[in-house]
């Protein structure tokens, strides 16, 4: 399909589509991530790879494999929301198909979410579902909701695909950034990625972002990303050992999520509930031997509070949708490997229970 009229058909009448590659230490990652973009359907007349100072072969491997990606080099590694942006701002199309390196989809999730964008308007972010490359009966991403204590509630976690709830185009509040189609334009309009989580929270910071002006997110379920390993050392699916960069970000990033986005009153009427599931972290934080990276998080948002309140003030001024309307009790997800013993699944089914019941006091007071 080489003309515009058969791009607009081929793409629901999207458009051509660019491809951008989020990529950091990938050589191992590319090779199947090309071969599946090689099978996809639908129009991309765009390829760019973001690559975030790699000390690998990835950059030996794009040339190689995919000499028709242009390569943008960020200079630094400042993690995927600035690649992410970068590729955005190159991009010569509104609509983006934004993927991280281990992302191998199947043929044809382009035309099932550029079909599930047009059919839903209001859309700026179209989602597949992730499931394990290693088990691909089991769902890993698939969207999620807004936790009350700063978290995602995610949709299927782990759960077998047989057994997956979904209706085939859901309405979700939160995209997981591993495969998005996205509307690059309304992206830029409410200041894209922030950069300054560097990892985790990036994904959830933005999508708060957007639901809180009333843009539609989807999740599209017969859409199949095929999810390999991720980054080691900060990626977590197994094992006893969590590692300590993870405790680190999500001590600074939930904290500037909560500042940015809550208003004043949710902040206020969910004190016991924000504090209690603090505790815990702390407590978890501290067991694993992170407890002074649980400190430096604390210490690294409070240096960066004065920007922060910047963008704070920006959020708030744009936003149209309350708290209430957009954030739940639970249920609390977490990683498998975090629940394995009798005793971490009672704290946590207590921990969830108990952050339920205080939303459920806070939630009619809050903003």
């Amino acid at each position: 399909m080489s003309d515009a009229g058969s791009a607009e058909r081929a793409n629901a009448g999207l458009g051509p589509v660019s491809v951008v590659i989020c990529n950091y230490n990938g050589a191992g990652h590319l090779p199947p991530c090309f071969a599946a973009l090689a099978q996809l359907e639908g129009v991309v007349d765009e390829w760019i790879l973001v690559d975030n100072q790699s000390t690998d072969a990835s950059l030996e491997v794009v040339r190689e494999l995919a000499p028709h990606f242009r390569v943008i080099e960020a200079g630094s590694n400042d993690g995927p929301a600035r690649a992410r942006n970068l590729g955005l701002a190159a991009a010569k199309n509104r609509w983006v198909l934004s993927l991280d390196n281990d992302a191998v989809l199947e043929p044809d999730v382009l035309v099932k979410l550029a079909a599930a964008v047009a059919a839903n308007p209001g859309t700026v972010i179209a989602q597949p579902r992730s499931v394990f490359e290693h088990e691909p009966t089991r769902v890993h991403y698939d969207g999620g909701g807004f936790h009350a204590a700063g978290l995602i509630v995610l949709r299927n976690f782990y759960r077998p695909l047989a057994e997956a709830e979904g209706e085939g185009v859901v309405n979700v509040d939160c995209a997981i950034a591993v495969a998005l189609l996205i509307d690059r334009d309304r992206l830029a309009a409410i200041g894209n990625y922030d950069e300054r989580y560097f990892i985790l929270f990036e994904d959830l910071d933005l999508s708060y972002r957007l639901r809180a002006q009333g843009d539609r997110i989807l999740s599209v379920e017969d859409a199949i990303c095929r999810h390999r390993a991720g980054t080691p050392g900060v990626s977590f699916r197994e094992g006893p050992n969590y590692p300590g960069s993870r405790v680190f970000y999500h001590s600074r990033n939930r904290w500037m999520f909560l500042a940015k986005n809550y208003r004043g009153r949710t902040l206020f009427f969910a004190t016991p509930l924000l504090a209690c599931y603090e505790l815990v972290w702390l407590l978890f934080a501290a067991a694993g031997g992170h407890a002074d990276e649980w400190l430096r998080g604390k210490r690294e948002f409070f240096v960066g509070w004065p920007e922060t309140s910047r963008l704070r003030a920006a959020a708030q001024a744009a936003r149209s949708v309350p708290d209430r309307r957009l954030l739940v009790g639970g249920p609390l997800t977490t990683t498998p490997a975090l629940g394995k013993t009798m005793v971490h699944r009672a704290i946590l089914g207590a921990l969830s229970g108990t952050l339920r019941a205080l939303w459920a006091l806070a939630r009619p007071l809050a903003g």
